[in-house]
């Protein structure tokens, strides 16, 4: 076993047992998985039940989430249209889809807000787990920080998952790796770190003290500069709510080409989703 963080809790039951989940779709769910790991197709396990992994906390979404390599994605819709399966791409420069009745499972290659891509040291961090009953690799907790932080929509906001990973795994996570991957962005991350201490004040010295003094001196070196575009960084926590500072206000889209990685055809089709996917 390589994984470098997963905490196996005890909540009596084992933490693949979701017993509200119907037989039929935990049969698809293990069958995909089984599928892409005959053929030798590398993906990672996330969204809820790698949640669950961490925080014991047990959910069961819409969907499976796996996660995979941007290459990986063609092999992987192949090989699950060969099972029967019904494939689509759903959105091209983030997901695909694959449908066994109202079942779905969702293959990530990368953020819907174009900020990060699957890649290589996901796999090299990730955790071994069972998941209904199929060995499986999960994504690294420092990784679902990562996707968690940035959904701030209307209709769903992550943060008190993140508040509850940092609960459970803050003293275990790589915390320089976690820096690293938010990059410029992060003050998403120290906003959430305030929350914690706001929601959990007795675990607040769980988050390392050097990290909050360094995001504190950055504060107050970015307080001294200027920024002179107007750009809108919102569209990278919600796509449905900062659309009329983008639309209407002059605003500067941060995920467009070149300050952002998505062409303006996949922010048109994204946005156009919208009212589709809520």
């Amino acid at each position: 076993m390589t994984g470098h963080l997963l905490m196996y809790v005890d909540s009596g039951a084992p933490m693949t047992d979701y017993p509200d989940l119907d037989a039929k779709t935990k049969e698809f769910y293990a069958a995909a998985m089984s599928a892409l790991s005959d053929s030798n197709v590398p993906y990672l396990v996330g969204g809820a039940y790698a949640y669950a992994c961490y925080t014991g906390i047990k959910r069961h979404t819409k969907d499976l989430d796996l996660f995979l390599r941007a290459r990986h994605l063609d092999a992987a819709l192949e090989i699950l249209d060969a099972a029967g399966y019904e494939t689509e791409v759903t959105y091209p420069h983030w997901l695909a889809k694959v449908h066994d009745g109202d079942a779905s499972v969702d293959l990530i290659f990368a953020s819907g807000n174009g900020l990060w891509n699957v890649d290589d040291t996901w796999f090299d961090r990730s955790d071994d787990y069972e998941v209904f009953d199929v060995d499986v690799r999960v994504c690294p907790a420092e990784e679902i920080v990562l996707m968690k932080a940035f959904i701030m929509e209307r209709e769903r906001f992550d943060g008190a998952d993140v508040a509850h990973l940092l609960r459970d795994v803050a003293t275990r996570l790589d915390w320089d790796h976690l820096l690293r991957t938010f990059g410029p962005h992060w003050r998403v991350l120290y906003g959430h770190l305030i929350l914690f201490g706001y929601i959990y004040p007795s675990r607040r010295r769980v988050i390392p003290p050097r990290i909050m003094r360094a995001f504190a001196r950055r504060l107050e070196r970015e307080a001294q500069e200027t920024f002179e575009d107007d750009v809108c960084r919102g569209t990278l926590l919600s796509r449905a709510q900062y659309l009329d500072d983008v639309e209407n206000r002059g605003f500067q889209d941060a995920r467009e080409w070149p300050m952002g990685s998505m062409t303006e055809s996949e922010i048109e089709d994204w946005t156009a989703a919208i009212n589709d996917d809520e």
